[in-house]
């Protein structure tokens, strides 16, 4: 039997953000998507643009049987730049900004000691948000990117320069630096 939990988390491009979390044990979806905005059902092209205040977001479903919400956020810091404020690389803007979308306040404490954890251990500031439960259920609502940003990496990502260039290396980060969490 297994016991599902549920985190999401913004960092930078949901396509790369998703292939890293597809490969982690315990992991058995990942959905990209939008939240933190005030628009209802955006689109792709209207996050894009950055006026609609949503972030590119992945929604990640895991056993804690088998990795905890604590390693959930250490994987996610530790596999983007944190410290890159409304950027990842080339993409600019509040739409790839670093934040964690607690869903309870367990949840927001584990994302403020996970923060505290990487700002230690990297001797750095990590500009990574918690958005949502001071502000009430504003911005709150997950938003399910469009069926063709779903596994992207695994079908069109693979042809697509970008992601040619960015995702392998968060992959290479995340068997180096978490190999204990990567699947078999």
């Amino acid at each position: 039997m297994s016991n599902l939990d549920t985190a999401i988390i913004a960092g930078g491009c949901f396509w790369c953000t998703e292939a890293v979390f597809r490969d982690v044990v315990g992991v058995s979806l990942v959905e990209s998507g939008y939240i933190g905005g005030t628009k209802a059902n955006p689109t792709y092209k209207e996050v894009c643009t950055g006026t609609t205040g949503h972030a590119e977001g992945i929604r990640v479903t895991f056993d804690t049987d088998v990795i905890g919400l604590p390693q959930i956020y250490d994987v996610f810091l530790g596999t983007h730049d944190p410290t890159q404020l409304n950027r990842q690389g080339g993409d600019v803007g509040t739409q790839y900004r670093s934040a964690i979308f607690p869903l309870s306040a367990e949840q927001g404490a584990e994302a403020e000691a996970a923060i505290g954890r990487w700002n230690a251990e990297n001797g750095k500031m990590a500009v990574t948000t918690i958005e949502g439960l001071s502000d009430g259920a504003q911005g709150m609502e997950w938003y399910p990117a469009e069926d063709y940003h779903q596994e992207y990496w695994d079908g069109e990502g693979q042809r697509n320069p970008y992601c040619q260039a960015v995702i392998p290396p968060k992959l290479m980060k995340l068997r180096k630096s978490f190999q204990k969490y990567v699947k078999d």
